[in-house]
Protein backbone atom coordinates (compact mmCIF):
# COMPACT_ATOMS: atom_id res chain seq x y z
CA UNK A 1 0.00 0.00 0.00
CA UNK A 2 2.98 2.39 1.16
CA UNK A 3 4.48 1.73 -2.40
CA UNK A 4 1.48 2.91 -4.07
CA UNK A 5 1.11 5.95 -2.18
CA UNK A 6 4.49 6.87 -3.38
CA UNK A 7 4.32 6.25 -6.93
CA UNK A 8 1.06 8.58 -7.17
CA UNK A 9 3.42 11.38 -5.10
CA UNK A 10 6.31 10.73 -8.00
CA UNK A 11 3.86 10.70 -10.65
CA UNK A 12 2.34 14.13 -9.23
CA UNK A 13 5.80 16.13 -8.49
CA UNK A 14 7.23 14.69 -12.22
CA UNK A 15 3.78 16.22 -14.10
CA UNK A 16 4.52 19.22 -11.77
CA UNK A 17 8.13 19.56 -12.74
CA UNK A 18 7.32 19.40 -16.49
CA UNK A 19 4.70 21.32 -16.95
CA UNK A 20 7.08 24.30 -15.41
CA UNK A 21 9.54 23.56 -17.57
CA UNK A 22 7.39 23.54 -20.79
CA UNK A 23 7.05 27.30 -21.70
CA UNK A 24 3.69 26.83 -24.36
CA UNK A 25 1.79 25.38 -21.15
CA UNK A 26 -0.44 28.03 -19.62
CA UNK A 27 1.16 29.08 -15.87
CA UNK A 28 -0.40 27.13 -13.13
CA UNK A 29 -1.95 30.17 -11.02
CA UNK A 30 -1.37 29.60 -7.33
CA UNK A 31 -3.52 32.73 -6.03
CA UNK A 32 -4.74 35.32 -7.78
CA UNK A 33 -5.90 38.64 -5.80
CA UNK A 34 -9.57 40.01 -6.02
CA UNK A 35 -9.56 42.89 -8.35
CA UNK A 36 -10.20 46.50 -6.35
CA UNK A 37 -13.61 47.12 -6.07
CA UNK A 38 -13.93 50.82 -4.24
CA UNK A 39 -11.59 53.54 -5.97
CA UNK A 40 -11.44 57.25 -3.93
CA UNK A 41 -11.01 60.04 -5.96
CA UNK A 42 -10.42 63.60 -5.30
CA UNK A 43 -8.89 67.10 -6.68
CA UNK A 44 -8.52 68.07 -10.39
CA UNK A 45 -9.03 65.71 -12.73
CA UNK A 46 -6.07 66.48 -15.55
CA UNK A 47 -6.78 63.63 -18.17
CA UNK A 48 -9.94 62.03 -19.89
CA UNK A 49 -10.69 58.73 -17.45
CA UNK A 50 -13.64 56.68 -17.27
CA UNK A 51 -15.66 55.22 -14.24
CA UNK A 52 -16.95 51.93 -14.38
CA UNK A 53 -19.76 49.88 -13.14
CA UNK A 54 -17.95 47.48 -11.84
CA UNK A 55 -16.79 49.78 -9.01
CA UNK A 56 -17.82 52.00 -6.35
CA UNK A 57 -16.14 55.81 -6.97
CA UNK A 58 -15.81 58.02 -3.27
CA UNK A 59 -15.55 61.44 -3.74
CA UNK A 60 -13.43 62.15 -1.10
CA UNK A 61 -13.85 65.95 -1.50
CA UNK A 62 -14.45 68.10 -4.48
CA UNK A 63 -13.11 66.20 -7.47
CA UNK A 64 -13.37 68.62 -9.87
CA UNK A 65 -13.74 67.97 -14.28
CA UNK A 66 -10.94 70.61 -16.00
CA UNK A 67 -11.44 72.58 -18.82
CA UNK A 68 -10.44 70.55 -21.73
CA UNK A 69 -10.86 67.20 -19.65
CA UNK A 70 -13.97 64.46 -20.46
CA UNK A 71 -14.86 62.06 -17.81
CA UNK A 72 -16.80 59.43 -18.47
CA UNK A 73 -19.24 57.37 -16.23
CA UNK A 74 -20.64 53.80 -17.23
CA UNK A 75 -24.50 52.88 -17.05
CA UNK A 76 -25.01 51.55 -13.72
CA UNK A 77 -22.15 53.07 -11.57
CA UNK A 78 -22.54 53.78 -7.83
CA UNK A 79 -20.38 57.47 -7.36
CA UNK A 80 -20.36 58.13 -3.01
CA UNK A 81 -19.97 61.45 -1.67
CA UNK A 82 -17.86 61.32 1.77
CA UNK A 83 -19.10 62.97 4.77
CA UNK A 84 -17.72 66.83 5.28
CA UNK A 85 -19.82 70.08 6.29
CA UNK A 86 -19.33 73.75 4.44
CA UNK A 87 -16.56 73.89 2.52
CA UNK A 88 -15.33 70.50 3.27
CA UNK A 89 -18.77 69.19 1.56
CA UNK A 90 -17.38 66.46 -1.11
CA UNK A 91 -19.08 67.19 -4.84
CA UNK A 92 -18.35 66.56 -8.15
CA UNK A 93 -17.65 69.93 -10.30
CA UNK A 94 -17.41 70.06 -13.92
CA UNK A 95 -15.59 73.52 -14.77
CA UNK A 96 -15.83 75.84 -17.61
CA UNK A 97 -14.96 73.68 -20.74
CA UNK A 98 -14.99 70.39 -18.83
CA UNK A 99 -17.70 67.47 -19.72
CA UNK A 100 -19.04 64.41 -18.31
CA UNK A 101 -20.45 62.17 -20.19
CA UNK A 102 -22.83 60.16 -17.63
CA UNK A 103 -25.54 58.05 -19.64
CA UNK A 104 -27.29 55.63 -17.62
CA UNK A 105 -30.51 53.18 -18.98
CA UNK A 106 -33.76 52.74 -16.90
CA UNK A 107 -32.04 49.13 -15.98
CA UNK A 108 -28.85 50.84 -15.11
CA UNK A 109 -28.86 54.11 -14.05
CA UNK A 110 -26.15 56.22 -12.46
CA UNK A 111 -26.43 56.74 -9.17
CA UNK A 112 -24.71 59.45 -6.73
CA UNK A 113 -25.09 59.53 -2.75
CA UNK A 114 -23.71 59.22 -0.07
CA UNK A 115 -21.23 56.92 1.60
CA UNK A 116 -23.74 56.20 4.68
CA UNK A 117 -25.59 54.58 1.84
CA UNK A 118 -25.26 50.68 1.94
CA UNK A 119 -26.00 50.48 -1.97
CA UNK A 120 -23.59 47.33 -3.77
CA UNK A 121 -22.32 47.28 -6.88
CA UNK A 122 -25.48 46.28 -9.33
CA UNK A 123 -28.11 47.35 -6.98
CA UNK A 124 -30.26 50.44 -7.52
CA UNK A 125 -30.97 51.15 -3.58
CA UNK A 126 -29.40 50.22 -0.33
CA UNK A 127 -31.93 49.63 2.78
CA UNK A 128 -30.63 51.84 5.69
CA UNK A 129 -31.17 55.62 3.78
CA UNK A 130 -34.75 56.64 3.05
CA UNK A 131 -35.90 59.95 1.93
CA UNK A 132 -35.80 61.62 4.83
CA UNK A 133 -32.21 61.43 5.32
CA UNK A 134 -30.68 64.67 3.50
CA UNK A 135 -27.66 66.86 3.74
CA UNK A 136 -25.02 63.78 3.99
CA UNK A 137 -22.59 64.94 0.83
CA UNK A 138 -22.86 67.95 -1.09
CA UNK A 139 -23.90 67.72 -5.00
CA UNK A 140 -23.07 67.65 -8.87
CA UNK A 141 -22.20 71.06 -9.74
CA UNK A 142 -22.11 71.71 -13.76
CA UNK A 143 -20.43 75.15 -14.89
CA UNK A 144 -20.54 76.52 -18.34
CA UNK A 145 -19.92 79.97 -20.55
CA UNK A 146 -23.25 80.37 -21.87
CA UNK A 147 -24.48 84.20 -20.77
CA UNK A 148 -25.59 84.87 -17.08
CA UNK A 149 -27.57 88.25 -15.72
CA UNK A 150 -26.03 89.28 -12.35
CA UNK A 151 -25.04 92.35 -10.52
CA UNK A 152 -22.73 94.80 -12.20
CA UNK A 153 -23.18 92.72 -15.53
CA UNK A 154 -19.80 90.97 -15.39
CA UNK A 155 -19.52 87.81 -17.37
CA UNK A 156 -18.80 85.31 -14.92
CA UNK A 157 -19.07 84.88 -11.38
CA UNK A 158 -18.45 82.16 -8.55
CA UNK A 159 -21.34 79.51 -8.03
CA UNK A 160 -22.89 79.56 -4.63
CA UNK A 161 -20.73 76.08 -2.54
CA UNK A 162 -17.31 76.63 -3.84
CA UNK A 163 -15.56 79.09 -1.93
CA UNK A 164 -13.64 82.22 -3.78
CA UNK A 165 -10.50 81.22 -2.76
CA UNK A 166 -10.65 78.03 -5.17
CA UNK A 167 -9.57 78.02 -8.53
CA UNK A 168 -12.41 76.52 -10.00
CA UNK A 169 -15.88 77.62 -9.80
CA UNK A 170 -16.49 80.09 -12.12
CA UNK A 171 -19.56 79.98 -15.01
CA UNK A 172 -21.11 82.26 -17.96
CA UNK A 173 -19.70 84.11 -20.61
CA UNK A 174 -21.21 84.39 -24.15
CA UNK A 175 -21.39 80.61 -25.57
CA UNK A 176 -25.25 80.15 -25.26
CA UNK A 177 -25.09 76.89 -27.24
CA UNK A 178 -21.98 75.54 -24.39
CA UNK A 179 -21.35 72.04 -24.57
CA UNK A 180 -20.82 70.42 -20.74
CA UNK A 181 -21.70 66.97 -21.86
CA UNK A 182 -24.44 64.49 -21.47
CA UNK A 183 -26.59 63.45 -18.20
CA UNK A 184 -28.94 61.37 -18.81
CA UNK A 185 -30.81 58.56 -16.11
CA UNK A 186 -29.34 59.83 -13.32
CA UNK A 187 -30.36 59.68 -9.84
CA UNK A 188 -28.88 62.39 -6.94
CA UNK A 189 -29.78 60.79 -3.24
CA UNK A 190 -29.14 62.29 0.42
CA UNK A 191 -27.15 65.43 -0.63
CA UNK A 192 -27.78 68.99 -0.50
CA UNK A 193 -24.47 70.81 2.15
CA UNK A 194 -25.19 74.56 3.62
CA UNK A 195 -21.78 76.71 3.32
CA UNK A 196 -23.49 79.77 4.40
CA UNK A 197 -26.43 82.58 3.91
CA UNK A 198 -27.98 81.89 0.72
CA UNK A 199 -24.93 79.76 0.07
CA UNK A 200 -25.54 76.24 -0.87
CA UNK A 201 -24.60 72.85 -2.60
CA UNK A 202 -27.80 71.77 -4.17
CA UNK A 203 -28.76 68.64 -5.61
CA UNK A 204 -27.99 69.55 -9.07
CA UNK A 205 -26.37 72.96 -9.94
CA UNK A 206 -26.44 74.62 -13.47
CA UNK A 207 -24.38 77.75 -13.86
CA UNK A 208 -24.17 79.07 -16.91
CA UNK A 209 -24.93 75.78 -18.68
CA UNK A 210 -25.52 75.76 -22.75
CA UNK A 211 -27.87 74.63 -24.89
CA UNK A 212 -25.68 72.36 -26.44
CA UNK A 213 -25.46 70.22 -23.25
CA UNK A 214 -27.87 67.24 -22.95
CA UNK A 215 -30.03 66.57 -19.05
CA UNK A 216 -32.23 63.96 -19.73
CA UNK A 217 -33.98 61.87 -17.28
CA UNK A 218 -32.73 63.09 -13.52
CA UNK A 219 -34.15 61.99 -10.31
CA UNK A 220 -32.80 64.13 -7.03
CA UNK A 221 -34.12 63.03 -3.69
CA UNK A 222 -33.65 64.44 0.00
CA UNK A 223 -31.61 67.23 -0.69
CA UNK A 224 -31.20 69.46 2.02
CA UNK A 225 -31.60 72.56 -0.05
CA UNK A 226 -32.95 72.93 -3.90
CA UNK A 227 -33.12 69.62 -5.53
CA UNK A 228 -32.26 71.81 -8.91
CA UNK A 229 -31.52 75.23 -9.06
CA UNK A 230 -30.41 76.80 -12.74
CA UNK A 231 -27.73 79.94 -12.89
CA UNK A 232 -28.96 81.54 -16.02
CA UNK A 233 -27.29 80.21 -19.33
CA UNK A 234 -29.59 78.32 -21.73
CA UNK A 235 -29.52 74.54 -20.93
CA UNK A 236 -32.74 72.49 -21.88
CA UNK A 237 -34.15 69.82 -19.62
CA UNK A 238 -36.11 66.96 -19.99
CA UNK A 239 -37.84 64.42 -17.76
CA UNK A 240 -37.39 65.19 -14.08
CA UNK A 241 -38.41 64.53 -10.82
CA UNK A 242 -37.70 66.03 -7.57
CA UNK A 243 -38.54 64.47 -4.03
CA UNK A 244 -38.62 65.39 -0.54
CA UNK A 245 -36.22 68.48 -1.14
CA UNK A 246 -35.90 71.03 2.29
CA UNK A 247 -36.27 73.86 0.11
CA UNK A 248 -36.97 74.20 -3.73
CA UNK A 249 -37.53 71.78 -6.43
CA UNK A 250 -37.47 73.89 -9.79
CA UNK A 251 -35.45 77.29 -8.78
CA UNK A 252 -34.24 79.26 -11.87
CA UNK A 253 -31.93 82.58 -11.41
CA UNK A 254 -30.32 84.91 -13.39
CA UNK A 255 -32.04 85.09 -16.45
CA UNK A 256 -32.36 81.26 -17.50
CA UNK A 257 -33.61 80.61 -21.14
CA UNK A 258 -33.73 77.39 -21.10
CA UNK A 259 -37.15 75.13 -20.51
CA UNK A 260 -38.28 72.37 -18.33
CA UNK A 261 -40.31 69.46 -20.18
CA UNK A 262 -42.68 67.24 -18.43
CA UNK A 263 -41.08 67.07 -15.06
CA UNK A 264 -42.44 65.55 -11.11
CA UNK A 265 -42.12 67.91 -7.79
CA UNK A 266 -43.12 65.69 -5.04
CA UNK A 267 -42.79 67.86 -1.68
CA UNK A 268 -41.77 67.14 1.65
CA UNK A 269 -43.45 68.08 4.77
CA UNK A 270 -39.90 70.85 5.02
CA UNK A 271 -40.18 72.09 1.73
CA UNK A 272 -40.63 75.69 0.92
CA UNK A 273 -41.64 76.15 -2.69
CA UNK A 274 -42.71 73.79 -5.22
CA UNK A 275 -41.43 76.35 -8.01
CA UNK A 276 -39.42 79.74 -7.06
CA UNK A 277 -38.07 81.70 -9.94
CA UNK A 278 -36.10 84.63 -9.81
CA UNK A 279 -35.50 87.62 -12.60
CA UNK A 280 -32.28 88.64 -13.94
CA UNK A 281 -29.92 90.49 -11.19
CA UNK A 282 -28.08 92.35 -13.53
CA UNK A 283 -29.75 94.25 -16.78
CA UNK A 284 -29.73 91.65 -19.48
CA UNK A 285 -32.93 89.51 -19.57
CA UNK A 286 -33.83 87.41 -22.33
CA UNK A 287 -37.37 88.81 -24.10
CA UNK A 288 -38.58 85.07 -24.04
CA UNK A 289 -37.66 84.49 -20.13
CA UNK A 290 -38.05 80.78 -20.32
CA UNK A 291 -40.68 77.93 -20.46
CA UNK A 292 -41.63 75.09 -17.77
CA UNK A 293 -44.40 72.64 -19.76
CA UNK A 294 -46.35 69.64 -18.65
CA UNK A 295 -45.33 70.12 -14.91
CA UNK A 296 -46.74 67.65 -11.80
CA UNK A 297 -46.70 69.40 -8.62
CA UNK A 298 -47.71 67.15 -5.66
CA UNK A 299 -47.70 68.76 -1.92
CA UNK A 300 -47.36 67.37 1.46
CA UNK A 301 -50.36 68.74 3.05
CA UNK A 302 -48.49 71.48 4.09
CA UNK A 303 -48.32 75.49 3.37
CA UNK A 304 -45.58 75.13 0.86
CA UNK A 305 -45.78 77.30 -1.99
CA UNK A 306 -47.21 76.09 -5.14
CA UNK A 307 -45.02 79.17 -7.11
CA UNK A 308 -42.74 82.31 -5.72
CA UNK A 309 -42.20 84.32 -8.58
CA UNK A 310 -39.68 87.29 -7.63
CA UNK A 311 -37.18 89.49 -8.63
CA UNK A 312 -38.80 90.47 -11.84
CA UNK A 313 -38.55 87.07 -14.32
CA UNK A 314 -40.01 86.43 -17.25
CA UNK A 315 -41.42 83.19 -18.06
CA UNK A 316 -44.21 80.68 -19.14
CA UNK A 317 -45.89 77.92 -17.67
CA UNK A 318 -48.22 75.43 -19.44
CA UNK A 319 -49.73 72.69 -18.60
CA UNK A 320 -49.13 72.45 -14.87
CA UNK A 321 -51.05 69.87 -12.84
CA UNK A 322 -51.38 70.71 -8.55
CA UNK A 323 -52.61 68.84 -5.94
CA UNK A 324 -51.62 67.81 -2.21
CA UNK A 325 -51.40 71.10 -1.07
CA UNK A 326 -52.79 72.94 2.05
CA UNK A 327 -55.61 75.99 1.89
CA UNK A 328 -52.52 78.01 2.76
CA UNK A 329 -50.73 77.65 0.14
CA UNK A 330 -50.27 80.05 -2.80
CA UNK A 331 -49.13 81.27 -6.28
CA UNK A 332 -47.24 84.10 -5.25
CA UNK A 333 -46.16 87.44 -7.39
CA UNK A 334 -43.54 88.39 -4.93
CA UNK A 335 -42.39 92.14 -5.57
CA UNK A 336 -43.46 95.26 -7.92
CA UNK A 337 -41.31 94.28 -10.23
CA UNK A 338 -42.78 90.96 -10.80
CA UNK A 339 -46.47 92.65 -10.66
CA UNK A 340 -45.38 94.44 -13.59
CA UNK A 341 -43.84 91.84 -15.58
CA UNK A 342 -47.44 89.83 -15.10
CA UNK A 343 -49.14 93.00 -15.99
CA UNK A 344 -46.97 93.43 -18.95
CA UNK A 345 -48.09 89.94 -19.94
CA UNK A 346 -44.31 88.36 -19.77
CA UNK A 347 -45.35 86.06 -16.61
CA UNK A 348 -48.16 83.85 -17.89
CA UNK A 349 -50.21 80.91 -17.18
CA UNK A 350 -51.57 78.54 -19.40
CA UNK A 351 -53.92 75.55 -18.75
CA UNK A 352 -53.60 74.54 -14.82
CA UNK A 353 -55.23 72.29 -13.14
CA UNK A 354 -55.77 71.90 -9.75
CA UNK A 355 -56.99 70.01 -7.08
CA UNK A 356 -58.17 72.79 -4.72
CA UNK A 357 -58.21 72.28 -0.76
CA UNK A 358 -61.70 72.33 1.08
CA UNK A 359 -62.85 75.80 1.08
CA UNK A 360 -60.45 77.18 -1.29
CA UNK A 361 -61.26 78.75 -4.77
CA UNK A 362 -59.05 79.30 -7.57
CA UNK A 363 -59.33 83.13 -6.97
CA UNK A 364 -58.01 83.03 -3.67
CA UNK A 365 -54.94 80.87 -4.84
CA UNK A 366 -52.75 83.93 -6.54
CA UNK A 367 -51.16 86.75 -4.30
CA UNK A 368 -49.03 90.04 -4.96
CA UNK A 369 -50.57 90.86 -8.76
CA UNK A 370 -51.68 94.33 -9.20
CA UNK A 371 -55.22 94.64 -9.14
CA UNK A 372 -57.25 92.93 -12.27
CA UNK A 373 -54.56 91.20 -12.82
CA UNK A 374 -55.60 88.23 -10.88
CA UNK A 375 -56.98 87.06 -14.18
CA UNK A 376 -54.34 86.41 -15.60
CA UNK A 377 -54.00 83.35 -13.58
CA UNK A 378 -57.34 82.23 -12.66
CA UNK A 379 -58.51 82.69 -16.26
CA UNK A 380 -55.80 79.61 -16.96
CA UNK A 381 -56.61 77.55 -14.01
CA UNK A 382 -59.52 75.08 -13.08
CA UNK A 383 -60.15 73.47 -10.22
CA UNK A 384 -60.48 69.31 -10.95
CA UNK A 385 -61.61 66.65 -8.21
CA UNK A 386 -58.87 64.46 -8.51
CA UNK A 387 -55.54 63.85 -10.04
CA UNK A 388 -56.70 61.17 -12.01
CA UNK A 389 -59.32 63.52 -13.75
CA UNK A 390 -56.36 65.51 -14.94
CA UNK A 391 -55.15 65.97 -18.64
CA UNK A 392 -52.32 68.22 -17.74
CA UNK A 393 -49.19 67.36 -16.07
CA UNK A 394 -46.16 65.52 -16.32
CA UNK A 395 -45.99 61.63 -18.02
CA UNK A 396 -45.30 59.66 -14.67
CA UNK A 397 -44.92 56.59 -16.99
CA UNK A 398 -41.14 58.02 -17.87
CA UNK A 399 -40.18 57.64 -13.72
CA UNK A 400 -40.63 54.27 -13.66
CA UNK A 401 -37.01 53.72 -13.24
CA UNK A 402 -36.57 55.97 -10.12
CA UNK A 403 -36.16 55.21 -6.74
CA UNK A 404 -39.02 57.71 -5.59
CA UNK A 405 -41.52 55.33 -8.05
CA UNK A 406 -39.62 51.90 -6.31
CA UNK A 407 -41.05 53.60 -2.58
CA UNK A 408 -44.47 54.64 -4.41
CA UNK A 409 -44.01 58.34 -4.06
CA UNK A 410 -46.49 59.44 -6.61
Amino acid sequence: MKTFYYLIILIFISNFAASCGNDNDSPIIIDEEEPLTVVTKAGIIKANETWTANKIYILGGKVVVDDGVTLTIEAGTIVKGAEGQGSLASALIVDQGGKLIAEGTTAKPIIFTSVLDNIKIGQKAGTNLSFSDDGLWGGLIVLGKAPISVSGDVATKQIEGIPATDTFGQYGGNVANDNSGVYKYISIRHGGITIGADNEINGLTLGGVGSGTTIDHIEIVANQDDAIEIFGGSVNVTNILTWAQGDDGLDFDQAWSGSIKNALVILGVDSDSALEFDGPEGSAAKEAGFTIENITLKGAGTSSKYADLRDGLIANMKNVLAYGFSVDSKVKVNGADSATELANGRITFSNWQIVLPVGVTIGSLITGAKLGDEVKFTNNATSIASPSAATVGANTSLFSWTYAASKSAY
